[in-house]
């Protein structure tokens, strides 16, 4: 398996994005993760110009502006947001705590799983495969995935302004209660259809790692959220009631609780 030199450029660029986590231990896998996505979008459409299509230029688009909002959203909140920090003030370790081969080791980690997420796409315009009906399904999945976790975004912090104390239960929350995670995973599912046709033999290893790699990551976020929300609204009924009744991340689907699932640490 021989990985093409554009690859690998893109991993360079998502390792110097994502270095920004040297400066905060948490960033490697927050701004890092949203910056190294919109990075990856412009890279391929210089890297690509007379291989682009339609297509696949409306993938990267998206892929920008998934990156700058969840990037800056994410920016505005660690680095403004004072009840943010208090909130998560213990649950995340202190970056002087952590050793720096521990450092190393995340920054290079998720540099290699920023890189396969888009590999969907990459493949398309490496193998210079025109475009069908998959790639365009593909974007329009990818557009309602970061719309319905913008709308979650947005909704909860309205929530929050009006009871800053209370859990959130409205709108996206009454479907299910990690709402922005299940955009998160809808949109990577557009990336994964969009390379349908486009990809072939080991690169689908690849694709599968990027895929499986970040469905996982929502699965360990939203286990993290319940034992925080457990800690901080645990004695409400209300949110006992909430917790018993609406999924904790697909719709429709009886799952209500992750957090029993230690396998699930990330």
């Amino acid at each position: 398996m021989v990985l093409p030199s554009n690859f690998w450029l893109l991993f360079g660029i998502c390792m110097l994005v994502s270095a920004i986590g040297f400066k905060n231990y948490v960033w490697f896998i927050s701004l890092g993760y949203g910056f190294s996505i919109a990075a990856e979008g412009v890279a391929m459409l210089i890297l690509y110009g007379q291989n682009l299509t339609l297509g696949t230029v409306i993938c990267c688009v998206l892929f920008i502006l998934y990156g700058l909002r969840l990037g800056g959203y994410l920016a505005v909140r660690e680095l403004g947001s004072s009840s943010y920090k208090k909130n998560m003030k213990g649950e995340i370790k202190e970056g002087s705590t952590v050793p720096f081969g521990v450092k190393i080791a995340i920054w290079i980690t998720c540099a290699a799983l920023y890189v396969t997420q888009i590999s969907g796409v990459f493949y398309r315009l490496e193998n210079a495969v025109q475009d069908n009906a998959l790639v365009f399904v593909g974007a329009v999945i990818m557009l309602l995935g970061v719309t319905l976790e913008t709308a979650a975004d947005i909704q909860k912090n309205n929530a929050k302004k009006v009871n800053p104390r209370r859990f959130v239960d409205t709108g996206l929350y009454r479907i299910v209660r990690c709402p922005n995670y299940l955009g998160e995973m809808i949109f990577w599912t557009g990336v994964l259809i969009s390379g349908i046709s486009a990809v072939s033999g080991w690169q689908w290893i690849i694709v599968a790692v990027g895929y499986i790699g970040i469905i996982f990551v929502m699965f360990s976020g939203a286990r993290r959220l319940e034992i925080r929300q457990d800690k901080n609204y645990g004695s409400d009924p209300e949110y006992q009631k909430y917790v018993k009744t609406v999924p904790i991340l697909l719709p429709f689907i009886p799952l209500y609780s992750v957090k029993k699932h230690k396998w699930l640490v990330a």
